[in-house]
């Protein structure tokens, strides 16, 4: 008997803007009382069968047709956050897919767009509680303190972002879309947590923690979080 759960296609949008020398993301809490309550996400949602009507492809890493996901980013910035980003520049940067044995998952694509000159954010105050603009840096603090959850895909590319300066020289480094379909290890002892994998890790396939080579994967651990991607060279004399 198979157990895998089908992936719901969505899709995420990071609305961002330029703040002295730094850049900051709108950031959205969801009800407590959806999925994904009270964690603090970026603009966005699955695909409706209206999105597919959209002649507008981008690339998937799984097969797909890759229809729909650019007008749902669109309908979801507006309908979360009210915010118009239908004259604006979507930059499909990455593709989430969580692992199979989850009951419920999607599988998202991510845009950046530069928000709109004089952005007004407006909420419902239903699925979406509160918002803020805030930098990368601000938004992974107040994780680390403990003030507001976030979920993994989320952590990932605020720590991407943290690294740019302007919105501008984020969206041109962007060559094409990062998969990240996600390996996950549970890691016990006096730091628990999970360990996620993605594709280029020498460790995959095998979970393996101490595995000497290349690494991509994000540490999820009870004392900090922490992404780690590098070749290998630092690893081989381990």
């Amino acid at each position: 008997m198979n157990n895998d759960s089908q992936a719901i296609d969505a899709a995420t949008v990071v609305v961002a803007r330029d703040r002295n020398n730094e850049i900051e993301v709108l950031m959205l809490r969801r009800n407590s009382k959806i999925y994904f309550g009270g964690m603090w996400v970026f603009p966005g949602g699955k695909v409706d069968p209206v999105d597919r009507t959209d002649s507008r492809k981008v690339r998937v890493c799984d097969g797909g047709d890759g229809l729909g996901f650019h007008a749902a980013a669109i309908r979801e910035a507006r309908e979360e956050a009210g915010i118009d980003l239908s004259d604006c520049e979507l930059h499909h940067f990455a593709h989430w897919l969580p692992p199979a044995i989850r009951p419920k998952r999607f599988s998202t694509q991510f845009f950046l767009a530069k928000a709109p000159y004089q952005t007004d954010v407006s909420i419902d105050h239903g699925e979406i509680t509160e918002h803020h603009w805030m930098t990368p840096s601000e938004a992974l603090q107040l994780r680390s303190n403990g003030e507001i959850e976030i979920v993994t895909p989320t952590f990932c590319t605020l720590n991407w972002l943290q690294s740019f300066t302007h919105v501008d020289d984020a969206c041109s480094a962007i060559q094409e879309p990062e998969c990240f379909h996600t390996h996950i290890k549970e890691v016990g002892g006096r730091d628990p947590g999970m360990v996620a994998f993605y594709a280029g890790d020498v460790s995959y396939d095998s979970l393996d923690l101490t595995a000497p080579g290349p690494r991509r994967r994000c540490y999820m651990l009870k004392s900090k979080w922490w992404w780690e991607e590098h070749s290998g060279d630092e690893t081989a004399s381990l």
